[in-house]
């Protein structure tokens, strides 16, 4: 157990694989299906609240000053990912099939995730304030962003969003966020100091939207309609999906003489991808029954930058501890 945590697999990596599979095994139906949608939502939407009630709006000005680190750690989220996702889709959409080549360029659009990237950053001696400026930022943008950027890269076909669809996430997430941080002065304290409220909300919602969002799959009989060697492939899209991008991020903070601190935030914060923003847009952008399959490359990258993102940092922690004073 110890040597599985050492390379970044901790007790709610394996309740998010549990997860998937009781989905796929034991789904949701009829009422029950109804009644976990309701839950959901209004799960989601407390947990936005929370978000809104401890975002701490001087952190964010803190980091900001820093024009070149944030201008460069959003074009990496907004610009260079969706163009590498673009390319990957256009290579790979033959053998995926439409439905996984959607939830490939969803991925592609969403926000940087925050409370992990922020803390790999502070395992690597990196700039904390940046990082939390970062983060948050790319995810309060995310709620309206994403939206516009999935709609832009799914326009043909079936692939558009509807206006229903961004209002929706108007409503569950980003009207929520924003009474939290109007309402920062009076529960901004009680949120700060019962901080497992706040982990059991987020990783609870988190794990109802994936639970429902297979159960979904698993009636509609659409794990059936994706083949063993299409499931390989998509492993191995993602994979190389995330090399390229955490390796651009490396070579744009060598390419433009950044200090090592600053370097740490746009790797992690560039390169990786919000689970926990991403689940509540896909339900409110697509239809149930096809959630599931659009959320699979998103599932796949989050474990995977897990991994790699653990390891890296506490290597580079090693290496500040064992350089010279």
């Amino acid at each position: 157990m110890n040597y599985i945590k050492r390379i970044g697999i901790d007790a709610y990596m394996l309740l998010l694989l549990a997860t998937v599979i009781a989905g796929i095994v034991l789904p949701a139906t009829g009422l029950a299906a109804e009644g976990l949608r309701g839950v959901t939502f209004w799960a989601v939407s407390l947990l936005f609240f929370l978000y809104g009630a401890k975002l701490d709006p001087s952190a964010v000005k803190a980091g900001i000053t820093n024009w070149r680190l944030q201008g460069m750690t959003f074009g990496a989220t907004y610009i260079l990912f969706p163009l590498i996702g673009l390319v990957l889709a256009t290579l790979f959409s033959p053998i995926l099939g439409a439905t996984v080549t959607m939830g490939l360029l969803f991925l592609s659009v969403l926000p940087s995730t925050v409370q992990s990237s922020i803390a790999f950053t502070s395992i690597a001696g990196g700039n904390v304030p940046a990082a939390i400026c970062a983060a948050s930022v790319s995810n309060i943008i995310g709620v309206i962003l994403t939206p516009v950027l999935v709609t832009l890269l799914l326009q043909q076909g079936d692939g558009g969003v509807s206006l229903d669809a961004i209002g929706k996430i108007g409503v569950q997430i980003l009207l929520p966020f924003v009474v939290g941080q109007l309402m920062r002065p009076l529960v901004g304290g009680f949120v700060q100091r019962h901080k497992l409220l706040t982990m059991i909300v987020d990783r609870g919602s988190i794990m109802l939207i994936i639970y429902s969002a297979f159960s979904a799959g698993t009636v509609s009989g659409l794990w059936s309609a994706i083949p063993l060697t299409t499931l390989v492939l998509l492993f191995a899209v993602v994979w190389l999906f995330l090399a390229v991008g955490m390796w651009s991020m490396i070579a744009l903070g060598k390419a433009t003489g950044m200090p090592d601190p600053d370097r740490a935030v746009l790797f992690y914060c560039g390169s990786t991808k919000s689970l926990a923003s991403g689940l509540p847009i896909a339900t409110a952008l697509f239809a149930p029954d096809l959630v599931g399959a659009i959320v699979l490359p998103l599932m796949i990258y989050h474990i995977s930058q897990l991994l790699v993102c653990a390891f890296v940092s506490q290597r580079a922690s090693r290496r500040a501890g064992a350089a010279p004073s």
